[in-house]
């Protein structure tokens, strides 16, 4: 089992940055750690996947130049830092674990909470 906790979120204005945290616990080994987003009547759609032990990372097109995945084992924690948010970045933002690389929804086992970013233009 893995526990996932994110933190982070709440409103911004347009052009702002946000950093949004993924804790992990629990016993089961982790691949890779995927971030989500849903906004209100949406599918929840990829953001991007980060390795847990090598750190590489991957991010979709449209957020690529804007927010960076990175990871600190020692603390167990993925971190999202959001850049130049958008409005159309509004969303409840959500953590996720594989085993193995990913990019849909059916790949990740194990869940966060999510956490509501807010972006006002």
């Amino acid at each position: 089992q893995v526990q996932l906790v994110e933190s982070g979120g709440g409103s911004v204005q347009a052009g702002g940055s946000l950093r949004l945290s993924c804790a992990a616990s629990g016993r089961t080994i982790i691949g890779y750690i995927g971030w989500f987003r849903q906004a209100p009547g949406k599918e929840r759609e990829l953001v991007g996947v980060i390795s847990w032990s090598g750190g590489s990372a991957y991010s979709v097109d449209s957020v690529k130049d804007r927010f960076t995945i990175s990871r600190d084992n020692a603390k167990n924690t993925v971190y999202l830092q959001m850049n130049s948010l958008k409005p159309e970045d509004t969303a409840i933002y959500y953590c996720a674990a594989a085993k193995s690389y990913g990019v849909s929804r059916r790949d990740f086992d194990y869940w966060g909470q999510g956490t509501q970013v807010t972006v006002s233009s």
